[in-house]
């Protein structure tokens, strides 16, 4: 049977892997350009950008469900540290009654297939957890997203722009521009706004 600590860290793994996920989406928008930086509205039939890090960072709904995924992240995490250590002081236990020649041959057999029986359960629950918390992730993210674009069809039909681009830190197809062609800041203000409406209704 393997040791009781790695068996501890694999099953700590899975919560760990989605704090960090929703860590690094939170700190992307840390290498983007300046979203604040609008001036003079860009004209209509323009090809305008957006800086979906600095809109995601500033969107209170995207903020509001981060959290609370993030909370569930923790209580996952919490919960699989729990499990793990009680699983690492059972193991613990059992190799010292071997050593100490406490049980008999039989009991350690059938102890040390209970204890397989539960590292197997820990590991199954860890992976079951982490894929209903990307699940949630992808769910997250899909939300923001619609959002985004049902305001968008709004915002520009009087805007009119030719063209709204996405740009953001890991795939940014903005390299030069023009600073009155960024309006995450005004999409920002009326998403929250928007947001704002359907949280008091």
């Amino acid at each position: 049977m393997k040791n009781a600590s790695i068996i501890l860290n694999s099953v700590l793994a899975a919560a760990v892997i989605v704090l960090y996920i929703l860590h690094f989406t939170s700190n992307s928008g840390s290498s983007s350009n300046n979203s604040g930086s609008e001036g003079v509205a860009a004209p209509s039939g323009s090809v305008v950008y957006i800086q979906i890090d600095s809109l995601m960072n500033q969107y209170d709904m995207f903020n509001d469900l981060k959290s609370e995924l993030e909370s569930k992240a923790q209580v996952i995490q919490d919960d699989l540290s729990k499990k793990g250590r009680a699983f690492e002081r059972d193991y613990k236990d059992w190799e010292e009654k071997i050593q100490k020649g406490l049980i008999t041959r039989a009991q350690a057999e059938a102890q040390q297939q209970q204890l397989a029986a539960r590292q197997q359960e820990l590991q199954n629950l860890g992976q079951q957890k982490q894929m209903e918390m990307a699940e949630e992730e992808r769910v997250l993210i899909n939300r923001v997203m619609d959002a985004l674009e049902s305001y968008l069809k709004t915002y520009n039909e009087d805007k009119k722009f030719a063209i709204i681009i996405n740009s953001s830190a890991t795939m940014n197809t903005v390299l030069q521009a023009d600073s009155t062609l960024n309006i995450t800041k005004s999409v920002v203000s009326g998403l929250n706004e928007e947001y704002i409406k359907t949280k008091t209704k």
